[in-house]
């Protein structure tokens, strides 16, 4: 049954193959869709998955770019049971690098505190270094930097040699290589030496990287920073630019996140109200808090995809039913000789449906094919801006969904040639 289904579809290689093409330029679609998707996913997840410790930056700030803070709330969280270290954080955006403009993808310098940073057992950074070494204590007020691999390879510079950034000479001491587009952006000098290049204000951070020392659980540590800080003032001379583009498009992405947990009023992301005792200042995050928030947006993200997905799928199977009825069509007397020789309704229909199935099958098996190597084209071309990722979990479930098509698509002209008696289907010829 199986050889004369493939026979037939040969037979007719113009009707099948445009059959064929529209199914897996559907597939295709619907493996590159999903795949910005769980590259989104993928990305997020490895990245906080190696930062095991908590996060502070201010209520409504979707970013520490973004965020302002008192520097002398870092003494007092430090003073608290469950915390070993805090190392604040001083985030700046890079404008000019070489003398070139800076855009996309785009580039911050990352002020940290030497001495706080020296004492943390786990450091993304510091443990991603490559070539050179991490900042110390003789670094601190130099134009010392520790910059991504990433980095140096786009304006050709290692160890020992200079890179201009905004304007300002800074040495290169080491590299780093993460392998994570949101973290392979930075230049990491001593937290004094940016707010000195960028006149940021001596009293105020970014944010708070805290590592617990294990006492305490994480979430009851959490609670009881919030509960320190409640009801407290962030006194800033600007409010925080939620809207503002970064130039990453992944980047960018969270600040939409952000707007849109901040539209369904989302009290984590809310600004404070100033002098009401409930309004927190603060935010701490957890490297769980980032993955909670991201699959209540994936599941709308997904939504979308499956939407757009959904045209190319409709498209594809009115493509099969059309196929499948005019093969019909033009096989009337065909059927009608079998049906008089023999074959039952049931082998008709067999048939038909082995032929639809034929058509699924390669679809998938095409459709998968393409999608895999455009992820891999489009991830290679552009390495520093996008990740997708076509898992095989996507990869199969595709497969089936382009044979499910498949077969559905041959049902209807399938039950229509079952229902011809042999005599009228000879008649019809």
């Amino acid at each position: 049954m199986w050889r004369f289904a493939i026979q037939n579809l040969i037979s007719r290689p113009v009707r099948s193959l445009l059959a064929l093409a529209g199914l897996s330029v559907a597939i295709t679609g619907m493996v590159g869709l999903f795949s910005v998707a769980e590259g989104i996913n993928r990305m997020v997840s490895e990245t906080f998955s190696r930062i095991p410790v908590l996060a502070i930056m201010q209520a409504g700030a979707p970013l520490p770019l973004f965020s302002r803070m008192p520097a002398a709330w870092g003494d007092e969280i430090e003073s608290m049971p469950g915390v070993r270290v805090v190392n604040p954080e001083v985030w700046t955006r890079v404008n000019v690098m070489m003398g070139e403009r800076v855009i996309a993808p785009p580039r911050f310098l990352f002020g940290t505190g030497i001495a706080a940073r020296e004492k943390l057992k786990a450091d993304v950074y510091r443990d991603a270094m490559v070539e050179g070494r991490f900042l110390n204590a003789s670094d601190r007020g130099q134009l010392h930097a520790v910059i991504s691999r990433q980095i140096a390879e786009d304006h050709d510079v290692g160890v020992g040699e200079e890179l201009a950034v905004n304007g300002d000479p800074l040495e290169i001491v080491g590299i780093y290589h993460c392998g994570q587009l949101m973290l392979d952006v930075s230049i990491i000098l001593d937290i004094d030496v940016v707010r000195r290049l960028n006149r940021f204000d001596r009293q105020s951070v970014c944010a708070f990287y805290v590592e617990p020392d294990g006492t305490v659980e994480d979430q009851v540590l959490v609670n009881k920073i919030r509960e320190r800080f409640r009801g407290r003032e962030v006194k800033t001379s600007e409010g925080i630019p939620g809207v503002l583009a970064t130039g990453h498009p992944l980047i960018d992405l969270l600040l939409a996140i952000q707007n849109w947990l901040s539209a369904r009023g989302d009290p984590l992301t809310s600004p404070p109200v100033h002098n009401d005792p409930e309004a927190e200042p603060i935010e701490v995050r957890t490297a769980s808090d980032w993955g909670e928030r991201f699959k209540e947006f994936s599941a709308d993200l997904n939504l979308f995809l499956s939407v757009m997905t959904g045209i190319g799928v409709v498209i594809a199977v009115l493509s099969i039913i059309n196929t499948m009825l005019m093969s019909v069509t033009e096989r009337i007397v065909e059927f009608g000789i079998l049906k008089a020789n023999g074959w039952n309704r049931r082998d008709v229909m067999l048939l038909i449906t082995c032929e639809s199935a034929v058509l699924g099958v390669t679809g998938g098996i095409i459709g998968c094919l393409l999608g895999l190597a455009g992820t891999s084209i489009v991830n290679s071309t552009w390495p520093d801006r996008l990740q997708l990722y076509a898992s095989p979990s996507l990869l199969i479930f595709s497969f089936f969904f382009s044979t499910f098509l498949g077969i559905s698509g041959g049902l209807y002209p399938a039950t229509w040639a079952m229902k011809l008696s042999p005599m009228e289907a000879i008649r019809r010829g």
